[in-house]
């Protein structure tokens, strides 16, 4: 292996054999693996500035695995643009930014075949037919086909229509011809100069150029109405209508504007987030953002190069100009980059920045919402660990009586899915079996209920029962699933609150969590959230049975005034031993008076 000094005298052979043109350099690790590609207008210069002193952290990480340089010269600036970004998409380069884009877009073909057909793809072949796009959206391309399929009449079957199979008579209509979306070229019914005039219109419709069809349908229109075909004239004038309709739902931002793309950047610390956009005849009719994940401390300008380069590749656009938020150190070739400063394109680029904004407040949730997950999957782990449980508890469910001394019983179930509430899922019981206050006798009846709907409705069970309470909430948990047939498996334990008990079917002694330990704190959540849910219901049931207590039997006594009394007074008792002048302030004295004779006559 090498000595440092023996590299480092390598390294600067390399740079002083290195000219000062525009190209691409390359380096290599000791494995001769590219891990990184750059490109420079002056090859000498820019590589020489890596290894100044003044590199940040993670540029003088890079450094310190570059083993060899390699250089490609060429003609220019936008040259060296174009084969930076191809040679990254080859190599993969390790300290390179990537455009982080997984998805498969959709295209429309136009088969290359006799009376080709048109239909949707995500597999472009290179087989000579035409495809347009990509498109960033199935709701576009929904719209576009169902645009064209309501326009023209063509054919969606697979057969070979060439002319001698046509002319052998080979082929039979099918249902299609029947219901009038085809007319039936496998039977020599339309000619294929018709046929391909249509598909001449197709084309102009998936490159944007709506105004020229409808011109071109305008002018027919005419023509048949000149020669008094006035059902061929109306029904030409139902298509147009029909484009025109399609093009109201465009998002229009200037009919001035013709064609051109918009480019914007908004990005953090860790990544970059790119929207592109682009307009043709002054509608919107392509908006798709990407993320460019950091690896060094890569300028804005370099990035959206990058990302320019990019996404006009994959896109196939020919736009002629291209707005952009600041000027660029490298021009990109066949467009004309251009930094609005006010009027309609500015408000374009605005529009863009916005689209980019939201693309990143997006990413930073989805961020949030795996690291949330990846946290909580580490909590399921630990309670499996510390309930010594066979599977990870992914649904847990937790359940609680509610009752004051015997009155208004219920019970409450809350569902956690993946370490997190499901509000959704929760339910409330009113205890039906049970007389008085029986907690076990409730616990035993609400999981029978609850566990027995399940099995009915085959419905998926819980990985863990948590129930509120000690021993014997547990056993008649217990005994209910004895009775289901779940017994053992389903484990169940059961948390007293006192002592943060946790007690397991079959072992007397209780299991002690440590008080900080994580396991311990998602089940007091779960105890603690369906404490909540029962004390809630438990308060309405109770308020309810008060607005319908002896109070709203009197006969010109609403509820109303019943919650006036009982909200100042507190209760029915109090209210039946109050004076009349008490009640008049209250509820005046027409009232006050029919409650003191309810009271008198029922006492009577």
């Amino acid at each position: 292996m090498s000595k440092p000094a023996d590299i480092n005298e390598q390294i600067k052979n390399s740079i002083s054999l290195l000219p000062s043109d525009p190209g691409v350099y390359i380096y290599l690790n000791r494995k001769d693996v590219v891990i990184y590609v750059g490109k420079a207008k002056n090859l000498k210069k820019r590589v020489s500035s890596y290894f100044n002193k003044n590199n940040t952290g993670k540029t003088k990480i890079l450094v310190s695995h570059i083993r060899d340089i390699n250089y490609v010269v060429v003609e220019s600036e936008q040259d060296a643009l174009l084969l930076e970004n191809n040679l990254i998409k080859k190599y993969k380069p390790r300290y390179n930014v990537l455009l982080k884009d997984d998805k498969s877009f959709p295209w429309i073909c136009i088969k290359k075949e006799s009376f080709p057909r048109v239909f949707f793809t995500r597999n472009k072949i290179n087989d000579g037919s035409e495809y347009f796009g990509p498109y960033t959206s199935m709701v576009m391309v929904r719209t576009l086909m169902d645009l064209i399929r309501q326009l023209y009449k063509l054919r969606t079957c697979k057969l070979n229509l060439g002319r001698q199979n046509i002319a052998k008579g080979k082929y039979k209509v099918c249902l299609e011809y029947h219901l009038g979306n085809c007319l039936g070229a496998c039977i020599g019914r339309e000619e294929e100069e018709d046929y391909f005039e249509t598909i001449q219109n197709v084309r102009k419709i998936l490159k944007g150029n709506l105004n020229n069809v409808v011109g071109h349908l305008k002018k027919l229109m005419d023509n048949y109405a000149s020669d008094y075909k006035f059902e061929e004239a109306g029904y030409v004038k139902g298509k147009i209508e029909i484009i025109k309709n399609y093009q109201s739902k465009s998002t229009i931002v200037s009919s001035r504007i013709s064609r051109l793309d918009v480019f914007s950047i908004v990005d953090d610390e860790e990544a970059a987030f790119v929207n592109y956009q682009r307009v043709i005849n002054g509608a919107i009719i392509q908006s798709h953002s990407v993320e460019l994940r950091k690896k060094l401390d890569e300028s804005k300008e370099d990035l959206l190069s990058l990302a320019i380069v990019e996404l006009r590749q994959q896109f196939e656009t020919d736009a002629k100009e291209t707005l952009v938020p600041f000027h660029l150190e490298y021009s990109v070739p066949d467009t004309r980059l251009f930094v609005p400063r006010r009027g309609e394109k500015k408000k374009l680029l605005e529009l863009s920045e916005r689209n980019a904004r939201y693309f990143r407040l997006e990413s930073q949730k989805r961020r949030q919402n795996l690291l949330a997950k990846s946290r909580n999957e580490e909590v399921l782990k630990k309670i499996q660990e510390d309930l010594r449980l066979k599977e990870m508890p992914y649904h847990m469910e937790c359940f609680d009586n509610s009752n004051i001394q015997g009155k208004y019983p219920v019970a409450s179930c809350v569902v956690f899915m993946n370490g997190r509430p499901n509000t959704k899922e929760y339910r409330h019981f009113n205890i039906k079996t049970v007389e008085g206050a029986n907690d076990f006798a409730s616990m035993e009846e609400i999981i029978l209920r609850r566990y027995g709907r399940l099995l009915e409705e085959k419905k998926s069970l819980p990985q863990l029962i948590v129930v509120d309470g000690g021993k014997g909430q547990l056993n008649a948990a217990v005994k209910s699933l004895e009775k289901l047939n779940l017994r053992g498996k389903i484990p169940v334990i059961g948390l007293a609150k006192r002592l943060e008990e946790i007690f397991v079917p079959g072992d007397p002694v209780p299991l002690y969590l440590n008080k900080n330990s994580v396991s311990l704190k998602l089940i007091q959540h779960m105890r603690n959230e369906a404490h909540r849910f029962g004390i809630t219901f438990h308060r309405q049931k109770r308020s309810g049975d008060f607005l319908n207590s002896e109070l709203e039997k009197i006969e010109g006594i609403g509820q109303a005034t019943v919650k006036k009394l009982l909200k100042k007074f507190k209760s029915v008792e109090r209210i039946k031993i109050l004076k009349e002048g008490d009640l008049k302030n209250v509820i005046g004295r027409a009232k006050a008076k029919k409650l003191l004779e309810y009271f008198k006559n029922s006492a009577g």
